[in-house]
C-alpha cells in the first residue's frame, strides 16, 4: 500500500500538527503534501520529514500572513498529482480534502472540522476586528467557498471525525457519515499527585474564539486565584479587565505546564472547541476540568465524575460550575484511567486498523466486474 499525507499548511505548530506527527509515525515512509513549509517556525524535526509544498509557497509573506491568500487554496489543492499512490490521507480542516485522486486511489479524510469559520461566519466575525470593506467583500469569498468545500467533499471515499460534534458537522454541511476516532493526546507526559494547590488554570491562546473573556469574568466575581497560561492579541484587553486574583503568565515551556496541570485545582476550559487537547492533558495529570457543554467537551469530559459541564455559555454559568466543582470530590487516578482512552497508541491502533480495512474493501469493490448497462443504455440490437 503506497500511501500519501495531505496537510492544510506547516507554517505554525497546533493540535493538527501533533496529528500529523502521528499519522506520520504510523506512516514513515509516506510525503506530506501541504499548501506551504516553512520550517523556522516549526519544532526541528520538521526539517527531516518529505515536505512537497504546492506553488504556494513562492507567494511573498505567505509563511507569515497566509490568510490574505484565501482564494489560492483550492487550486494549490487541485494541483498536486497523486494517481500513484493507493491511499492518500488527508488531515484537514479546510483544504487538505479538496485534493483530486483517481477512482482506483482510497482518499480517506482525518477531519479536524469542516470549514469553521466558513460555516460558522457570523459568529466568527463577531468576535474578529475587520474593516468596513473587508466585512462587505467577505460575505461573497465565504459563499465561493462553501460551494468549494461542499464539491470537494464529495472527493472523499471516507470520512472519520475527531468527536461527535464534527461527525455532526459533517452530515449536516457534507451530507456524508463519519466514522469517530478521537485525536491523539500524549497522556504518558503527565502525572497526577494526590493533593492540589490552590489555584485553577487555563492554557490556551488569547484568541477571541477561546473565550478567555468569560473566565476573566467568572473569576472577577470569585476572587479565587486563577493563572493563565498562553499568549495573544486579546491579551492587554484581557489584563485590563483583570483583578489581581488573575496571573497572566505568557507561555511557558512544557515542562513548567505540566507542573502546573497536574498542582491546579481543576483545569477552565470555556470556548466551544472541535475536540480539546488540553482538557484531555489536565485530565492526563489528575485534575478535573470545568468545560462548557458543547463540542469535543462532551466527549472528554464526565460531568461529576472527571469535570463539571456548564451552559449556558457565560460568565455566570461559569461562576457556578467552578463552585460546584470545589463542592465535588475527584479521585485523580479515575480521571487519569479515563484520560488514557485519548492515548496516542490508542488513535494509532484504530486508525491504522480503519485505513486497513477502507483498503482492503476499496480493492474488493475495484476488483468486482462491472454490473451490465440497463437495456435503455445498450448499444441498439442489429437489425
Amino acid at each position: 500500500m503506497k500511501l500519501a499525507l495531505v496537510h492544510d499548511y506547516l507554517n505554525q505548530y497546533g493540535g493538527a500538527e501533533r496529528v500529523l506527527e502521528q499519522l506520520h509515525a504510523l506512516y514513515p515512509a509516506a510525503p506530506i503534501y501541504t499548501s506551504i513549509f516553512a520550517p523556522a517556525r516549526l519544532p526541528p524535526h520538521y526539517r527531516q520529514l518529505d515536505v512537497r509544498p504546492s506553488f504556494m509557497q513562492r507567494l511573498p509573506g505567505v509563511h507569515r500572513h497566509h490568510q490574505p491568500y484565501l482564494l489560492c487554496y483550492p487550486f494549490a489543492f487541485e494541483s498536486f498529482h497523486l494517481a500513484e499512490y493507493d491511499v492518500v490521507l488527508s488531515n484537514s480542516s479546510a483544504w487538505a480534502k479538496g485534493v483530486l485522486t483517481p477512482p482506483e486511489t482510497l482518499h480517506i479524510c482525518y477531519c479536524l472540522t469542516p470549514m469553521r469559520w466558513a460555516w460558522s461566519y457570523r459568529e466568527y466575525v463577531e468576535r474578529e476586528r475587520l474593516g468596513g470593506l473587508l466585512r462587505r467583500a467577505l460575505p461573497l469569498v465565504i459563499h465561493y467557498l462553501r460551494l468549494w468545500d461542499v464539491v470537494s467533499a464529495q472527493r472523499v471515499d471516507r470520512f472519520v471525525a475527531i468527536s461527535r460534534a464534527v461527525a455532526a458537522r459533517i452530515r449536516k454541511y457534507y451530507g456524508r457519515e463519519a466514522t469517530i476516532i478521537y485525536p491523539p493526546v500524549e497522556v504518558e507526559r503527565f502525572t497526577p499527585r494526590r493533593t492540589p494547590d490552590d489555584f485553577f488554570l487555563i492554557v490556551a491562546r488569547l484568541v477571541p474564539y477561546k473565550r478567555v473573556d468569560l473566565a476573566v469574568e467568572a473569576f472577577n466575581q470569585l476572587g479565587w486565584p486563577l493563572k493563565i497560561v498562553g499568549d495573544g492579541r486579546d491579551r492587554p484587553a484581557l489584563q485590563a479587565r483583570a483583578r489581581p486574583n488573575i496571573e497572566f503568565l505568557g507561555w511557558l515551556p512544557d515542562t513548567a505546564v505540566r507542573d502546573l496541570m497536574a498542582r491546579c485545582r481543576a483545569f477552565i476550559f470555556p470556548g466551544l472547541e472541535d475536540f480539546g487537547i488540553a482538557p484531555v492533558e489536565a485530565q492526563a495529570a489528575g485534575r478535573p476540568v470545568v468545560a462548557y457543554a458543547g463540542g469535543g467537551a462532551l466527549d472528554t469530559v464526565i460531568d461529576g465524575v472527571t469535570g463539571v459541564l456548564f451552559a449556558p455559555q457565560t460568565a455566570e454559568a461559569l461562576a457556578e460550575a467552578v463552585r460546584r466543582c470545589a463542592d465535588l470530590t475527584f479521585d485523580p487516578l479515575a480521571i487519569r484511567a479515563h484520560a488514557e482512552r485519548f492515548s496516542a497508541a490508542t488513535f494509532r491502533r484504530a486508525l491504522g486498523a480503519f485505513v486497513e480495512q477502507a483498503w482492503a474493501e476499496h480493492r474488493q469493490r475495484g476488483a468486482a466486474p462491472l454490473p451490465p448497462l440497463p437495456a435503455s443504455a445498450a448499444e441498439p440490437a442489429a437489425r
